[in-house]
């Protein structure tokens, strides 16, 4: 629609067209205010719909509206100003205009749905291969101007199949990658009175239809490949690998907690590929969870990556180190203080009673047979020539007597 209105003033106005000739639309006029110091009780809403044939007008406060019919098919304006009620020659507050459609043949559209766990998923045009698709015909007529009419519908695949139903719907079971085109034939027929001779007549309406069937690989899967720990202001960096036909709509979202992703309350990008690289950078430490969402049209996946937030200079393989060491540190002092308990054993020195008082050779070796006698012998054995060497020599008088000394 057009929107024409002066600076205090603003004039909304819609219409439910397309419709066939015969049919009704409804116009719809609303009159809004900018300014509320502007606003008056009364408004006249003034109406022009030639060539159309009025059936019926409404009018409120600040909304008008219209039913109206046209036995010619064709695009028809209709327009409507607002005046003050109580001043029909000042200017118009505000104006404007629309365009009714009228065509002679059925009015409707053709959707495409599939069918997901005994549920019907909605996907404009674009259906997954091996999957039962339904497509199904929405008649529009706002005015039930067929509600009398029995319809037949003519489908046609595009592949040599063709179908014949009495429902507005059909199930196909699309097995191959290859874009289609899907036609259908529409036959309304009804009888009425005839406006001439005021017989019954039949009446007969149709409709062509078709719509392109995108055949498309659902997305099965969503890997997640990167590191699940970090470090505060630190980047990490993902990597998602999506198992589905492109175009994909990837919408990812990072929060305390993981959570479903629902309408666009996330980062949302369309990806050509079936890789997107992500990277994010924390400024608070703790448990985060990567909320990932793909769709491409035809279906929709979600999957969860958490990932956990270290503080800055913190890892958990510090703390493994740190306890490695102190345990090895603890169990290498045990083992030292073990081993050197054990070699460290006091010896038992016997030490023999020399007599260094000044005597002859003679007597000097005859003590010293005794003394070797009487205490031991083991030692005499053990000294070395060199002792023995010395101990021939003539001694210094000693001034001393001699003392018996014992050391252990």
């Amino acid at each position: 629609f057009l929107l024409m209105s002066t600076e205090e003033y603003g004039l909304e106005i819609t219409n439910n067209g397309p419709i066939t000739t015969g049919a009704q639309a409804t116009v719809h006029a609303s009159l809004s205010m900018k300014n509320d110091s502007v606003a008056s009780n009364l408004y006249h809403f003034n109406w022009i719909y030639a060539p159309l044939i009025l059936i019926e007008k409404s009018e409120q406060r600040f909304n008008s509206v219209i039913n109206v019919t046209g036995e010619f098919p064709g695009t028809f304006p209709v327009s409507v100003w607002v005046t003050h009620r109580n001043c029909w020659l000042c200017r118009p507050v505000a104006r404007n205009v629309t365009m009714l459609q009228i065509t002679e043949f059925i009015t409707g559209n053709l959707t495409i749905a599939q069918i997901e766990d005994s549920r019907f998923i909605t996907h404009g045009s674009s259906s997954s291969t091996g999957a039962v698709t339904r497509i199904s015909f929405c008649l529009h007529d706002p005015s039930n101007y067929f509600k009398s009419a029995s319809f037949v519908y003519n489908w046609y695949f595009g592949d040599g199949v063709y179908q014949i139903t009495k429902e507005p719907f059909v199930y196909y079971n699309c097995s191959t990658m290859r874009n289609r085109t899907v036609h259908l034939k529409v036959i309304a027929e009804w009888e009425q009175i005839g406006s001439i001779i005021h017989e019954r007549e039949t009446v007969q309406k149709t409709g062509d239809f078709t719509t392109a069937l995108e055949l498309l690989d659902a997305v099965k899967s969503i890997n997640v490949v990167g590191s699940r720990e970090t470090h505060v202001m630190e980047n990490l960096s993902l990597s998602l690998h999506i198992n589905g036909t492109p175009p994909l709509a990837l919408c990812w979202l990072i929060k305390s907690e993981c959570i479903p992703l629902e309408g666009e309350k996330c980062h949302l990008v369309v990806i050509n590929g079936s890789c997107y690289n992500l990277s994010h950078t924390f400024s608070d430490a703790g448990q985060y969870c990567l909320s990932v969402r793909v769709e491409n049209g035809m279906t929709m996946l979600q999957t969860y990556h958490e990932i956990k937030v270290w503080p800055i200079g913190i890892h958990p393989a510090f703390f493994v180190l740190l306890c490695i060491t102190l345990v090895s540190v603890t169990l290498g002092l045990v083992l030292y203080t073990t081993f050197r308990s054990n070699t460290q054993q006091k010896d038992l020195v016997e030490v023999a009673d020399f007599d260094f008082s000044p005597l002859s050779d003679k007597n000097l070796s005859s003590h010293s047979e005794s003394g070797c006698g009487q205490i031991c012998c083991r030692l005499c054995f053990l000294r070395s020539s060199q002792e023995a060497a010395r101990e021939s020599h003539e001694l210094l008088h000693s001034f001393y007597k001699p003392v018996k000394m014992y050391t252990v």
